[in-house]
């Protein structure tokens, strides 16, 4: 908005082309999530208190978690609100990474907020079957699908997928790359919602992979940059920097409020809006393979679950005393705070792994 508003005026007054900056757009984009998110915060989670909408505790979880049973959830429209009405305010709209990187946000922080709502609201244990969740997200992946068919945003790398740590490689999918985008959406949305089981721990994370994000997006984004590493350059996928500041800024001001002790949780409406929307950045980037390295702690706690479900099924025994994987080390002693801790460094070795692929690969 204030981009659309402001950039014609450079033309008479020189100080507004300041505001056709990505950098400067994006610093502000991270100070207005942040500004937001600390004036809402208070009055969403008095909103969320006097709704009743209190976290309800599985009592096959950790004991330590029964204390945390009526904390208010669904704090995820805070950081919707925090990443979103930034975006809009300080991005170029007329940009269609903008535009389908918003909806991917909406859409999973949608179909989250409807479970969350009839969980802790309508008091329906369930909410919405995992089967309906899955048709959400399939169905998110389609359309995402269909819309970089009929309206191509990379050019010769419409099919496309980079190849981590090698230079100039790429994976061609073809007519499978539909399906291969359902694949990534559906896992990237699922594996920040197994995550967010501790106090900070899958925001903080989050914070973690948007400035990862961002730094991509800036990169990819620019001629001169992507030319000198040797991968694809994608016009316009710059403006995703800002996004994925905003989403930064967001993620910070809800920490403040979601460590431990947590005052609010960010429920599936948080977590299905944060997974989906990195798996839709990492498509639009095309680095869906290096998502994998940034998500490296979503990623060690989604197999933990497949691996504990498998070897249950197959032999009768678990291998973790717990899954997720944080579950484990919690019943082995370790303390909440140093669980989170541990996972956060955990985190920028991996986004810090995904960094070196541009330069390596």
């Amino acid at each position: 908005m204030l981009y659309d508003l402001l950039v014609p005026l450079a033309d008479e007054h020189t100080f507004f082309n300041v505001f056709r900056y990505i950098t400067f757009r994006g610093a502000y984009a991270t100070v207005t999530a942040l500004f937001l998110s600390f004036v809402l915060g208070p009055w969403v989670i008095r909103k969320l208190t006097t709704l009743g909408a209190g976290q309800m505790i599985r009592r096959e979880g950790p004991e330590a978690h029964y204390s945390k049973a009526g904390t208010p959830t669904m704090g995820g429209v805070l950081i919707i609100l925090a990443t979103v009405i930034p975006t809009l305010l300080w991005a170029d709209l007329s940009e269609p990474f903008i535009q389908i990187v918003l909806v991917a946000t909406l859409w999973m922080g949608g179909l989250g907020f409807l479970d969350d709502y009839l969980k802790v609201v309508k008091r329906q244990s369930k909410g919405l079957i995992a089967a309906q969740k899955i048709i959400g997200q399939v169905l998110f992946g389609v359309l995402l699908g269909a819309w970089l068919y009929v309206q191509p945003l990379h050019g010769e790398y419409t099919n496309l997928t980079s190849v981590p740590f090698f230079k100039n490689r790429y994976v061609d999918f073809g007519w499978l790359y539909v399906p291969f985008i359902i694949v990534v959406v559906t896992a990237s949305t699922n594996a920040v919602n197994l995550t967010d089981g501790l106090d900070g721990l899958a925001i903080g994370l989050a914070a973690i992979a948007a400035a990862a994000f961002g730094a991509f997006a800036y990169i990819i984004g620019r001629a001169d940059w992507s030319q000198y590493l040797q991968i694809p350059y994608l016009a316009g996928s710059g403006e995703l920097t800002i996004y994925c500041l905003a989403l930064l800024g967001a993620a910070l001001g809800f920490l403040w409020f979601n460590a431990h002790p947590a005052q609010v949780f960010m429920g599936d409406t948080g977590s299905l809006a944060l997974g989906g929307a990195f798996g839709t950045l990492a498509i639009l980037l095309k680095m869906e393979f290096a998502l994998v390295l940034v998500f490296g702690v979503f990623v060690l706690e989604t197999l933990s679950v497949i691996l504990q479900v498998a070897s249950f099924k197959l032999r009768g025994k678990r291998i973790f005393k717990m899954s997720p994987l944080h579950h484990h080390f919690e019943l082995s002693g370790w303390e909440e705070e140093k669980i989170v801790m541990r996972f956060y460094i955990l985190g920028i070795l991996f986004a810090l792994l995904a960094a070196s692929t541009l330069k390596l690969r």
